[in-house]
């Protein structure tokens, strides 16, 4: 696809901001690793070669009776007894870390929470789950609630505000003033309200979010419209009989992309800090589920374990910073007031 001059241009600002353009490959090879959770941690083998035969416990569960176990159950591969098994026969080719998000180790030297180790590189929690599995679920978990919201939320807000800009009139009126009634209604009171009656869970705290979050980009596509709705070549376009739709898509639509695209990267840093949040609270995921913020909650109750917090620390810090700079660059790079 080729790029028009100015969108050239832009991207060529972009290179230019090192920080920025170093951000978003570094944060591109963290989402895209942690996209792959799986092959990284897990308490299933990647590989097993067995006798003649090849098995994939990562996609798929064998009975321990396809290895000379002794019951019809799924193999427990952490076993001991499976392990020697397979190893008399065959191998097994592990992940890098050998627990997922949700696995126990009961053979911990302490008790739980454990410090680092070989076998828990950066030690276990307060219920002996392994904290680099968890940060590694707990990133992509974040990081995709918060594209998904980013993306929702960018939709209704940017059809809200191009709606309310062109038309203007009783349009814009009554948009405003239940934009600022909506506004007003408290997205924690009505999160606290929903988990006393529903489980809250990855879409209902996406849609409950997306309610109330797609307002950040209505005032800044409003004022876009608003500004050009009169300009010489809509004038123009109008009297030519051009239709609405193609006006707003095709006119009035691109102008306005350049002001909103500088908000998405703090939309979406501002989607991964609500989750984690709400996590911390305790309104956000199910119980046991791969959360960031539980992983907060959990370092400040258990201050005789820093590795815990200090790791979930580290992870929000350089995921949240790297963001950041991403939107800097783009702020940048599409601000028209830059020269080269």
């Amino acid at each position: 696809m080729m790029l028009s001059p100015l969108n050239r241009e832009r991207w060529h600002r972009f290179k230019k901001n090192r920080r920025g353009f170093w951000s978003l490959w570094l944060f591109l090879a963290l989402f895209l690793l942690t996209l792959f959770a799986e092959l990284l941690a897990n308490d299933v083998p990647l590989l097993v070669k067995y006798d003649t035969d090849w098995y994939f416990p990562v996609v798929r569960n064998y009975s321990e009776l396809e290895f000379g176990g002794d019951f019809d159950v799924a193999a427990d591969y952490r076993d001991p007894y499976i392990a020697e098994l397979i190893q008399s026969n065959g191998w097994m080719l592990w992940p890098p870390v050998r627990f997922d998000f949700q696995t126990i180790n009961y053979d911990l030297p302490t008790p739980a929470p454990s410090p680092p180790s070989a076998e828990n590189w950066l030690g276990t929690d307060d219920q002996g789950r392994d904290v680099l599995a968890r940060l590694v679920y707990g990133f992509r978990i974040s990081v995709v609630f918060g594209l998904i919201l980013t993306l929702a939320t960018s939709v209704v807000g940017i059809a809200a505000g191009a709606l309310q800009g062109f038309y203007g009139g009783k349009v814009d009126l009554i948009g405003q003033r239940l934009l600022e009634v909506w506004s007003s209604v408290p997205t924690l009171f009505v999160l606290i309200i929903i988990a006393s009656l529903v489980p809250p869970s990855f879409w209902i705290l996406l849609v409950i979010l997306l309610l109330f979050g797609w307002m950040a980009l209505v005032g800044v596509v409003r004022a876009e419209f608003l500004r050009a709705r009169n300009l010489e070549y809509v004038l123009a376009a109008r009297a030519m009989g051009v239709s609405d739709r193609a006006i707003i898509f095709r006119h009035l639509l691109p102008n306005a992309m350049v002001a909103t695209i500088t908000f998405i990267p703090f939309l979406l840093v501002g989607g991964v800090t609500s989750l984690t949040a709400l996590d911390f609270l305790g309104f956000g995921l199910p119980p046991g589920s791969a959360s960031l913020g539980e992983m907060v909650g959990q370092g400040k109750n258990n201050l005789h374990a820093p590795w815990i917090g200090i790791s979930v620390f580290m992870v929000l810090a350089i995921m949240l910073t790297l963001l950041v700079f991403v939107g800097e660059g783009v702020r940048d790079a599409v601000d028209p007031n830059r020269t080269r």
